[in-house]
């Protein structure tokens, strides 16, 4: 999700032709839209089903939905927004007429609006509080990892959710210092614990998305909706999902090729016996990535990977 809060009435979101190419919208289709962000995929679904497609869609973030409310405005009861996780839709979905759905869309992952404002916590390149939640509401921030974990429970963190492989020197330098309260506090402690590589990203990065994804429980998240998703398709209804880095993508992608498969019993098993009937076909043996010009634009789109899959 890349929406600003500054501009997001005229702003196009990642990979949004894709997406809606992929997804194969007609008049009257239904979406759930997982990660709402300021609305410009949800927009782009309405466009091309009018004059009577639907969305439903989630969004952790109450700034968001706020924002995305006014740009949706227009399509009235076109569209319905829920503030909570889009693990969720599985029980609220089929209560708001979306029981059997044409597309399901989940843009992973933070929105600019988020890691551009200071008071989140999100980015090092502010000094803030050291929050990183999605939803404001929700008790467990990263301060509390950060001073309430011991070293080896911060080492795993780091290198599991960040694949950072100083992980224990950095959890090391960081209990070292506790307690830590700001951003930039936090970077500078990991900066001096990294040694200096040719990497262009900066040194406090994997530290970051470690505890970003731990705070809100993100992959967990998604491990838990994927099922939820494709049991709420139609059949020929479409899975579309964005990530925007290997972590999210290895979920995606190995969940959409274990759906497809005819067989799921390991390989030591000689003859099957788990009964597995596919429930996806697979769109895009490759994941489709952004355009040159759609980068120059929005730098963050670099990372995009889209995946699409289909009911059977």
């Amino acid at each position: 999700m890349t929406d600003r809060p500054d501009d997001h009435a005229e702003h196009i979101a990642v990979l949004r032709d894709e997406v809606i190419e992929g997804l194969q919208p007609r008049p009257g289709s239904l979406l759930i839209d997982g990660t709402l962000g300021a609305g410009g995929h949800s927009a782009a679904w309405l466009d091309a089903t009018a004059p009577d497609g639907r969305v439903l869609a989630f969004d952790l973030d109450p700034v968001a939905i706020g924002i995305a409310r006014e740009r949706l405005a227009g399509y009235g009861d076109r569209v319905e927004i829920v503030h909570g996780s889009y693990e969720r839709m599985g029980e609220v979905a089929p209560e708001r007429g979306f029981g059997a759905v044409d597309g399901v869309l989940l843009d992973l992952g933070f929105s600019s609006m988020q890691i551009d404002d200071p008071e989140r916590g999100f980015a090092f390149r502010f000094d803030a509080p050291l929050d990183m939640r999605f939803d404001p509401t929700q008790p467990l921030t990263a301060a509390s990892l950060v001073n309430g974990l011991s070293e080896s429970e911060l080492a795993d963190l780091i290198y599991e959710y960040g694949e950072e492989r100083y992980s224990r020197r950095v959890a090391r330098a960081i209990v070292q210092a506790r307690p830590i309260r700001q951003t930039g506090e936090l970077a500078q402690i990991v900066e001096r614990a990294v040694p200096r590589s040719r990497e262009r990203i900066h040194p406090a990065t994997r530290t970051f998305q470690a505890l970003r994804i731990a705070v809100n429980d993100e992959l967990g998240a998604l491990e838990r909706t994927l099922p939820q998703a494709v049991s709420l398709l139609k059949p020929g209804g479409r899975l579309a999902v964005i990530s925007f880095h290997s972590l999210e993508d290895r979920i995606v992608k190995n969940f959409m090729r274990d759906e497809a498969r005819d067989c799921i019993c390991p390989p030591e098993v000689p003859r099957c016996v788990c009964d597995h009937e596919p429930r996806l076909k697979v769109i895009t043996r490759k994941p489709i990535t952004a355009t040159g010009e759609e980068v120059e634009r929005n730098p963050r789109a670099r990372s995009a990977k889209l995946r699409i899959a289909e009911r059977v």
